[in-house]
């Protein structure tokens, strides 16, 4: 395998706390893309009507490359509405499968992909499905359609919440503010932080603002995961909202250990993603994550977990060495790309489809064509990001 150096940064931004899976987009109102953007999908439309994407996906080229899609959410009610970039609709996910479907595009799963990669023996059109974090929503919206479609998929699931089985507490804030939007914009902020501040919760803007200060104040609190169960308790009665009902719902809530053996029996492939979903720069915390993960994780599966996903994509140079150490074997990203022969194993690059990418984008890259807009390697991007 020829392998190439990894940045010595991160390339995207951490989550605000050591157990929320992503930061979401508290429901920004969907704005013009970018003039790039648009350039982008011109020459896809037209390439599209004079079979340039016909041209590029059954070429040679795509046929020694690897297109892993990655999702996180599908949404079990209107989760979709409030992040189009972290939970899906069932329908459009539908849609997607429909496409690698109608396509003939060959959906392998991720072990084999990887292997047939490396081996140089891919079939045309090769596509691997991950799905991050491992929620509920997986189980209950994701794994019919992967059964009617017949897709093997991979789970890279993190498990400090497995157990716990309450929502996600930085993920659930975010959602139960953009949920009181219109009902209660403006509430009292006191039984939440002690003083009352200037939360605006009608705009965008007011949201992020009101998500940032409750995680800076358990931070400031060092509020354990019971301190923070009653404050999300407290902050969905504020807001008018039933926690009790979302929570029955398991709205935004990871799958539970047995949850996560039946799919596993029912074929998914359960693979790394830390156990607190964190990636800290200490060695022995670092390897912690992993043992710590591996343990919840291999009894539900048949033998052990090698493959890990960077939680919220964060990587760095020095965890290279330290996930061979630790006995993995392949790590994937959420730099957008496509993956050959000569990609580093431990930084495989991956399409993180949204809400917000239009068919015709993910099109684009299913037939390989959108690799070429990149203007330099995924892992060249690398930047460091605050939440």
């Amino acid at each position: 395998m020829t392998t190439s150096q990894a940045p010595n940064t991160r390339r995207r931004p951490s989550a605000p706390s050591e157990t929320t899976p992503r930061p979401a987009d508290n429901g920004a109102p969907t704005s013009a893309p970018p003039m790039t953007v648009v350039l982008k999908r011109r020459v896809l439309g037209a390439s599209s009507r004079l079979g340039l994407l016909d041209g590029i996906r059954d070429s040679k080229w795509r046929q020694r490359r690897l297109l892993i899609l990655c999702y996180h959410s599908v949404s079990l009610d209107d989760e979709h509405e409030w992040s189009g970039t972290y939970s899906m609709s069932p329908a459009m996910l539908e849609s997607r499968f429909r496409m690698l479907r109608d396509g003939g595009y060959n959906v392998l799963p991720l072990d084999e992909a990887i292997r047939r990669l490396y081996e140089r023996t891919l079939p045309p059109r090769s596509v691997a499905l991950t799905f991050d974090d491992g929620m509920f929503d997986f189980r209950a919206r994701a794994l019919p359609l992967l059964k009617r479609f017949g897709f093997p998929a991979t789970v890279y699931l993190t498990t400090f919440y497995s157990e716990y089985q309450q929502p996600i507490f930085g993920l659930f804030c975010s959602y139960v503010l953009w949920r009181a939007r219109m009902r209660m914009p403006q509430p009292d902020t006191r039984p939440i932080l002690g003083r009352q501040s200037d939360w605006d919760l009608s705009t965008d803007r007011g949201r992020r603002r009101a998500h940032r200060e409750i995680m800076e104040f358990i931070v400031r609190e060092r509020y354990a995961l019971p301190e923070r169960i009653t404050l999300a308790e407290r902050l969905t009665s504020l807001l008018g909202d039933d926690y009790a009902a979302l929570r029955a719902k398991r709205v935004l809530t990871v799958m539970s250990p047995d949850e996560a053996a039946e799919i596993a029996r029912d074929g998914i492939d359960i693979q790394l993603h830390t156990h607190r979903h964190r990636t800290p720069n200490d060695h022995s915390l670092f390897l912690r994550e992993i043992t710590d993960n591996r343990k919840h994780i291999d009894p539900l599966r048949d033998g052990v977990a090698r493959h890990f996903c960077y939680p919220s994509g964060v990587y760095r140079s020095e965890f290279l060495p330290w996930l061979r150490e630790a006995g993995v074997q392949t790590a994937t990203t959420c730099d957008p790309g496509l993956a050959s022969s000569r990609t580093e194993p431990l930084l495989l690059p991956r399409l993180v489809d949204t809400s917000n990418l239009s068919a015709l984008d993910v099109e684009g890259w299913m037939a390989g064509m959108s690799a070429f807009f990149m203007p330099r390697k995924a892992s060249a991007h690398a930047q460091a990001a605050d939440v």
